[in-house]
């Protein structure tokens, strides 16, 4: 019985409380955490450069500019559909620059879904949002986190990032 509540309790004391516990990596390959975003909303994104929604990088750029005070566009780079992302973090970077002007941060390569989803996607489709839970079923999904790293809304690949239904909670 007393393994089974120190089970319990490590478990707990294990589960992320929020995006802020997850440690990443930029896609320059240094260490990073969302906590250092604390007090901003974050627009986490998984993103893909051969993708029909790659477009969509032009409104996040435009996005992470007109909201710079309140808000952080962080893209996730992806090949988990379609193999629509099949390039190094290097091409990704270098693609992202010279067709979108992207400077908001990236992370590096990750995965979004499967058996190696990475932890932070795993709690992202995971956790209770008014909006829908479950795996990402595709590139460009949108997950809409407050000031305090809590998700508070989770947006399908067709939501446009400059949509109201995501600046109207900025």
């Amino acid at each position: 019985m007393k393994f089974l509540g120190f089970l319990l309790a490590f478990v707990l004391l294990a589960a992320p409380a929020s995006v802020y516990d997850f440690k990443l990596k930029t896609i320059d390959g240094d260490d990073f955490s969302l906590a250092k975003f604390k007090g901003k909303k974050i627009l986490v994104v998984n993103t893909a450069s051969k993708c029909g929604y790659t477009k969509q990088y032009a409104e996040l750029q435009q996005l992470s500019e007109l909201y710079k005070d309140k808000l952080v566009v962080v893209g996730f780079p992806a090949n988990n559909f379609g193999g629509q992302e099949p390039g190094t973090n290097q091409d990704i970077k270098t693609f992202c620059k010279e067709n979108f002007s992207v400077s908001f941060p990236m992370s590096g390569k990750t995965s979004v879904k499967g058996d190696d989803i990475s932890p932070l996607f795993k709690y992202l489709t995971e956790t209770q949002n008014p909006d829908f839970t479950g795996e990402v079923k595709w590139n460009f999904e949108k997950f809409l986190l407050d000031e305090k790293g809590n998700l508070i809304h989770r947006y399908r690949s067709a939501t446009k990032p400059l949509d109201p239904a995501i600046t109207s909670k900025i």
